[in-house]
């Protein structure tokens, strides 16, 4: 394996960051605009129904999750060998990490503006179609959950790994 595997795997994670941030903060731009937040404020957000699909879910997950936490994993990666003097238990791990939350913090993301915008588009027009379109919130839900929970497993696992295993590939200590 090439000595740049991992930095290419690390800015994975530092890209997709930021691009969550940038999404994070044009939702945050565009909900506070007057016609956008009164329809917002009229579907329940943030207090419920529809709209708190939107604001705060959708918008507090893409910030937090999508980039605080792919960061967090990145910043990690990298740190974790320095302190712990030894190469991260596996690269292929990382990888794996990387795929699973991000496809969990996206799917996620698009699931809570879709159901927000189409149930707050129903409360309008039809709101008793709303229980027959809800129905289908809580399974798809559940799998975007479980995929982002496999990428903090695998996260998890690969953090404890590299910190318990011994290891004969141990890197150079620190320099003064």
């Amino acid at each position: 394996m090439r000595p740049d595997s991992l930095h290419r795997h690390l800015l994975k994670f530092l890209l997709l960051s930021a691009l969550s941030f940038f999404i994070g903060a044009i939702h945050g731009m565009l909900q506070v605009m007057p016609p956008i937040r009164a329809w917002l404020d009229s579907i329940g957000s943030p207090y419920g129904g529809p709209g708190h699909m939107i604001d705060p879910l959708a918008h507090a997950h893409m910030n937090l999750v999508g980039g605080v936490v792919l960061l967090a994993m990145g910043v990690t990666f990298h740190l974790l060998p320095i302190f712990a003097q030894k190469k991260i238990y596996s690269v292929k791990l990382v990888g794996h990490t990387f795929w699973w939350v991000s496809i969990g913090v996206y799917s996620f993301y698009i699931i809570q503006m879709v159901f927000g915008i189409w149930e707050g588009l129903l409360l309008h027009s039809n709101p008793q179609d709303i229980p027959s379109v809800h129905r289908f919130y809580g399974p798809i839900m559940a799998i975007s959950g479980t995929i982002m929970a496999i990428g903090f497993c695998t996260y998890l696992a690969n953090v404890v790994l590299t910190i318990t295993t011994s290891s004969n590939d141990e890197i150079a200590p620190l320099q003064n």
